[in-house]
């Protein structure tokens, strides 16, 4: 916990930071090495997210990817672990091309889980701020801790923008 600012920050691998800021927030900040446009592409384009999306070290294969990326539409995942197979749904509530999403996590018996995705590029790359915002402290504190998963995918966003051409010199 750093006690300057009261939430606990967590600096890992490709400078990714995970900051618990509440007991219902948890925001997962990183700098990738692609425009926003192309960013946005590979977290509303079902072909290009499932690329990237499920850390490879998890174990996990991704068996269905279906996204209607509009307001109002829906996205449903389906992983294998396993012998056993996990859901994860919701509805994006809202969408703006190149600089915010939001959806909401309707899988879980504790309430709806609201995902907040922004944008930002500069000089060619793009700052992406991932806010989940829980329904309550004990929602947040029994998550699988999909958070954690973020910086492991990040790193394979970055590989992805790199393979569509997409990377810029620092």
């Amino acid at each position: 916990m750093d006690n300057s600012t009261g939430s606990d920050v967590a600096p890992v691998k490709g400078d990714t930071t995970v900051e618990r800021t509440s007991d219902r927030d948890v925001v997962v900040t990183r700098t990738v090495n692609g425009p926003a446009r192309l960013v946005f592409k590979a977290f509303t384009e079902a072909d290009l997210f499932r690329q990237w999306w499920v850390p490879r070290s998890y174990g996990l294969n991704l068996l269905s990817c279906e996204m209607d990326v509009r307001v109002g539409g829906e996205y449903r995942l389906v992983f294998q672990h396993e012998e056993s197979t996990m859901a994860f749904f919701g509805t994006y509530v809202e969408v703006t091309p190149h600089s915010r999403l939001v959806w909401t996590n309707e899988e879980s018996d504790g309430g709806v889980t609201v995902t907040t995705v922004t944008f930002s590029e500069v000089d060619g790359r793009t700052v992406v701020v991932v806010h989940d915002l829980y329904p309550s402290k004990e929602a947040l504190d029994a998550s699988s801790g999909s958070s954690g998963a973020m910086p492991e995918a990040f790193d394979q966003l970055d590989e992805l923008l790199a393979s569509l051409g997409s990377t810029t010199t620092p």
